[in-house]
């Protein structure tokens, strides 16, 4: 439950829920169809509630573009043309943009806003290890996306920000960076590392690890490591000033995150982990997007029964359906047995979704669809899907 709202105040639907919020944070396993669903609940607060909307990926597989219909999207945002609207018979009330984080680009632009001076800066940008860091380092990628989510907040320029992130063991990294970027250059084998630069007199405890490191990575890489990270700690102030700033930003009450997931056993415990992790971190869950769900129907006892009744009578019903009626009813004992095994897992997802029932404010399912999603026509379907 978000702060501050009241018992009989959790909305009813998607819409509701997003109305009073100004951060989406679309998180669950991959292959569940996150980047669509993401991309999907964009449109349709773009068509339906106006505003600017934004969607943000930080996913490293970049398939947002493809879910768009749009090739060339990057860090700068981008906005979608009303005509991509207008050409499934929608005319949008507010505007959709959407961008996909460049981690290298990004990190020059934090560079360049944060550093002390313009020596600093240039210093930075010119070192080698910067070259491969700002690409590479572990939490770099997941660092500079909350930093980029911040930045764009901050600015104040969208009424929506709906953000699709990694696969989920992985969002939890992408919560985690901006503390664990900032401890780093706390840390002790940070010390350790510009000693050499910083002073040519090495204790004798340390001396011999800095002889093998000499060896093995040769002098000139690590005095590039050291001057980096001396260079970098000139900043140390601003990353944990902003650490913070986004740990208060993500349990803010504007702030919502939706799981997004299958009732395939694999992806619907990655749900479950991730929304007992939010709940532990006092990060609202607002929904549970359920994809790909079978239809009620198949839980039916009345379609069961017509089903099994095929089974029985499928010699009779064979009967003029086919110059081989033996196929003929082979055809239909298989297509109704088939049926009730679908029935089957029908109700055990059923059971699942029970389960699942009273920890988000809202638990929607979206049934399968018939066709791929590569457009802005199949985006407001399956976004109306989840939507009300």
């Amino acid at each position: 439950m978000s702060p501050g709202r009241r018992s009989g105040d959790i909305p009813k639907t998607v819409a509701q829920l997003l109305s009073a919020k100004e951060i989406v944070i679309a998180c669950g396993p991959g292959g569940v169809g996150k980047t669509t669903t993401a991309a999907a609940v964009a449109a349709m607060a773009a068509a339906e509630e106006g505003g600017r909307i934004l969607v943000l990926t930080v996913d490293p597989a970049r398939r947002l573009a493809d879910a768009l219909g749009l090739k060339g999207i990057g860090n700068d945002e981008v906005r979608i043309a009303d005509d991509v609207f207008k050409a499934v018979g929608v005319t949008p009330r507010g505007e959709l943009w959407a961008a996909m984080l460049d981690t290298k680009q990004s990190w020059d632009d934090l560079i360049r806003r944060h550093a002390p001076d313009a020596e600093t800066r240039e210093q930075i940008l010119a070192n080698p290890l910067y070259q491969n860091i700002s690409a590479r380092f572990v939490q770099s990628h997941d660092y500079i996306a909350m930093e980029r989510l911040y930045e764009i907040h901050s600015e104040g320029k969208y009424d929506l920000i709906v953000v699709d992130t990694p696969p989920t063991r992985n969002a939890l990294d992408f919560l985690d960076a901006p503390q664990r970027l900032a401890d780093f250059f706390s840390s002790r084998l940070l010390r350790w590392l510009i000693v050499p630069y910083r002073s040519r007199l090495v204790n004798v405890a340390t001396k011999p690890f800095y002889q093998v490191a000499d060896r093995i990575l040769g002098t000139q890489f690590l005095a590039d490591i050291s001057e980096f990270f001396i260079l970098f700690q000139s900043m140390h102030a601003g990353f944990v000033e902003r650490a913070d700033a986004v740990t208060r930003l993500l349990s803010d009450r504007r702030t919502t995150f939706m799981v997004i997931s299958t009732l395939e056993a694999t992806p619907v415990r990655e749900a479950e982990f991730f929304s007992v992790e939010l709940t532990a971190r006092q990060l609202h869950l607002g929904a549970i997007v359920l994809n790909k769900v079978l239809p009620d129907y198949l839980r039916s006892a009345q379609t069961a029964k017509l089903a099994q009744s095929m089974i029985d009578r499928a010699d009779e019903l064979a009967e003029g359906l086919s110059d081989d009626p033996v196929v003929a009813a082979r055809v239909l004992v298989e297509v109704a047995e088939s049926f009730l095994n679908f029935g089957v897992v029908a109700r055990r997802e059923a059971e699942q979704q029970a389960e699942l029932r009273g920890t988000p404010d809202l638990l929607v399912t979206v049934p399968y669809f018939d066709a791929d999603i590569y457009d802005m026509g199949g985006l407001l379907q399956l976004g109306a899907q989840v939507w009300d």
